[in-house]
């Protein structure tokens, strides 16, 4: 059997990293504290499932990154003997090794999990009482795709156990499944999550200490590059003048930074996340522009200014959507000519369009608001998809990570590739489940709720919820299989659009203040 999958180390050349802030001696030690971790991976050797815990700890840590080579060289091994059904006497290091794998990019079949069944087809009982594998066993479900009713079984089965287990009397161990069950590691940000696996890690395995004391250093390491970001982000901002020019519209600099922030959280990414901010920004503001306070004739005088991008169609804008439109233009060069200049690409027609096909999106929800007009939910969601923003923020990601620009991928990723889309609909959808309001926005969004609940006459706002639950679940399924080779784009950059749709759950879970209570613990404790 050929090995296909990703190689990140091949595919990502990430540059050294600069620390500011931190001494010589602290550098140093961490770098010592690096190669130490280094000897105790390479020292599991063939003992697979101390390899497989030594390995999730690490990306549950977020400091995997030092560590690819390593890794890569365990799931190699692992992966040339992981369908033989001799070698998973124990759930646990099946539904692990399996999970890790998938993570990875490598394709492991599902059927493996049939080894868990008795022969009239009921899954072994013996299985039930066995908690850690059973939460292996859900974790592992989480990287499922279409078609594979195996592992939706067993996803079912380890959770409904889980749940009722989750009154057990040991509660150090029921908080372990409550978060395996609220938080399973595939879905989730590994460094939003990391002091959480360090408080509830059990075992006496020495290791592990290493692990956290790197963890540790890491953190205020990566910390000390945040915390020369966030300035840099906001002299842009306040330089920028939007603020002053559109009062209406919001004013969350840092808000917007956090998404670059948790999509690309390589180090070394720095530059990268601090321009992504940029056209993050622009897609609230437009999207204010839009949604609160434009008019129509403005609103497709504005559409048909982005689509000709000429000066001659600018003319006729009100002054506030001049501003705007001279931000956008200004940002849209610069982040052309950077790209130009560190990759050999001038992206400019890639960027212009992806602006284009958003302003469309909006303008063709505008139109919907302004004659009461209720779409399908299927026309809703093709378009909402759109004017998620999520294509013109992933567009401007690939060129300015600058991994694999062909002509071919080019093409892919202006048509409006799966794997975009697909982290476009779980943002959609989970906005759209509507618990609150953004901070201070009366807009005219449609919800596609409301589209549901008009096409399905009688249907309670509870079931609505549970069919759009179930929508992006399914939708994650077909995420999960576009990561998996065939795959043009690199590592780096299929992580990232994971990380969007990781990142959904705590921009839009409002609490009844109209807050951010999570998103805002994070950004406390990252920045």
């Amino acid at each position: 059997m050929s090995t296909v999958h990703i190689h990140p180390s091949r595919k990502d050349n990430h540059p050294s990293t600069e620390y500011p802030g931190l001494t010589n001696e602290f550098q140093m030690e961490h770098a010592k504290k690096v190669e130490e971790v280094r000897s105790v991976l390479k020292e599991a050797g063939e003992d697979t499932l101390k390899a497989l815990l030594m390995i999730d700890a690490v990306q549950r840590l977020g400091i995997d990154y030092h560590f690819h080579g390593e890794i890569e060289a365990v799931l190699e091994r692992l992966y040339t003997k992981f369908n033989m059904s001799d070698c998973h006497n124990d759930l646990y290091e099946l539904a692990l090794g399996f999970r890790l794998l998938r993570q990875e990019g490598y394709y492991v079949s599902a059927d493996v999990f049939n080894n868990l069944k008795d022969k009239e087809g009921k899954v072994q009982g013996k299985i039930s009482q066995d908690i850690e594998g059973l939460m292996g066993l859900y974790e592992a479900s989480q990287l499922s795709i279409k078609g594979e009713d195996i592992l939706e079984e067993m996803g079912n089965f380890s959770s409904q156990l889980l749940n009722a287990w989750n009154t057990n009397d040991d509660l150090s161990q029921a908080r372990i499944v409550r978060n395996t069950l609220g938080h399973p590691h595939h879905k989730s940000l590994a460094r939003f999550m990391a002091k959480r696996f360090l408080s509830d890690f059990q075992g006496t395995e020495g290791w592990i200490n290493v692990f956290k004391e790197l963890a540790t250093m890491d953190f205020n390491l990566v910390k000390s590059i945040h915390q020369k970001e966030i300035p840099q982000v906001s002299k842009w901002w306040k330089d920028l003048g939007l603020a002053k020019a559109l009062k209406f519209a919001r004013n969350q600099p840092l808000k917007w930074y956090m998404w670059p922030l948790a999509v690309l959280p390589h180090p070394s990414l720095s530059e990268q996340r601090v321009e992504l901010t940029k056209p993050i920004s622009l897609v609230y503001i437009i999207d204010d522009i839009f949604d609160v306070h434009g008019t129509l004739d403005e609103l497709t005088l504005f559409t048909e200014a982005v689509n000709r991008w000429e000066y001659e169609a600018v003319e006729p804008l009100p002054d506030y959507m001049k501003t705007c439109f001279n931000a956008l233009n200004g940002i849209t060069n610069e982040i052309s000519s950077k790209v130009y200049k560190d990759h050999g690409w001038n992206p400019i027609d890639s960027l212009r369009k992806s602006w284009a096909i958003l302003c469309n999106a909006f303008l063709v929800e505008a139109r919907w608001f302004s004659v009461g007009h209720v779409p399908k939910t299927d026309e809703y969601l093709k378009n909402g998809i759109i004017s998620s923003g999520v294509h013109v923020v992933l567009v401007h990601m690939f060129f300015l990570l600058g991994h694999g620009i062909t002509k071919r991928n080019v093409e892919i990723v202006d048509d409006f590739p799966g794997i975009i889309s697909s982290a476009a609909t779980i943002l959609r959808l989970w906005d759209d489940l509507g618990s609150a309001k953004d901070e201070n926005q009366e807009g005219h969004d449609g919800s596609y709720l409301n589209c549901y609940m008009k096409e399905n006459p009688g249907t309670s706002i509870e079931n609505a919820r549970c069919h759009v639950m179930h929508s992006i679940s399914e939708t994650w399924k077909l995420l999960n299989r576009q990561c998996l080779p065939p795959n043009p784009f690199s590592s780096c950059f299929t992580k990232a659009c994971l990380n969007v749709a990781r990142m959904v759950p705590l921009m839009y879970s409002y609490d009844g203040n109209q807050c951010l209570p999570s998103l805002e613990e994070h950004m406390k404790s990252l920045v």
